[in-house]
């Protein structure tokens, strides 16, 4: 993860892997049968943090504030090593493939990070702190689109919570009143 963060795509490789963790290159081969393999298992750990981050944030249905939970949810999930995991997963054909085999969502990473804020928005509906009738599939990836496109457009650092804040509650106007 430190490679991909600090030498983006381009620097990842299996030499630039083994030489960051000061073991030789057959170490990883031992381990996994080719690169993408690797790659395939740390997308998928990723993956699972994202699953046990949607529990959370699930559980968190009834209290707080909707836009605060949301707001720090998407804080947590676009952290800089999943917004170059992303990126990772976009230039890599062999690893999307691998992973689509692996039953994850169409677009990995964003696809989970979607179904997680998809199934809080339904458990904030449950509570009644969402419109009975909003369309939270909807409302959903359009969250993780925007912040997605607020991370990622930044090279230095990651937005302040504030500019998450206004798009959580700019996306959700027409779904709730008090967020």
């Amino acid at each position: 993860m430190r490679v991909l963060v600090r030498d983006g795509v381009t620097g990842l490789t299996s030499r630039a892997v083994t030489a960051e963790a000061d073991v030789a290159k057959g170490v990883l081969h031992r381990h996994f049968a080719d690169f993408d393999a690797f790659l395939t298992e740390l997308v998928l750990d990723r993956i699972a943090g994202i699953e046990a981050q949607a529990a959370a944030l699930r559980d968190l249905a009834g209290t707080g504030g909707v836009a605060d939970n949301l707001t720090r949810a998407l804080m947590t999930l676009f952290e800089p090593v999943m917004v170059a995991i992303v990126v990772l997963v976009i230039a890599r054909d062999e690893l999307r493939a691998r992973l689509r085999m692996a039953g994850t969502a169409r677009f990995p990473l964003v696809g989970e990070g979607a179904a997680m804020i998809a199934g809080y928005l339904r458990a904030e509906r449950d509570q009644g702190r969402i419109a009975p009738d909003a369309d939270v599939d909807t409302l959903a990836p359009t969250l993780i689109g925007a912040a997605h496109l607020l991370f990622t457009e930044r090279n230095d650092s990651p937005p302040e919570p504030a500019a998450v804040r206004n798009v959580v509650t700019t996306v959700l106007a027409s779904a709730t009143r008090a967020l």
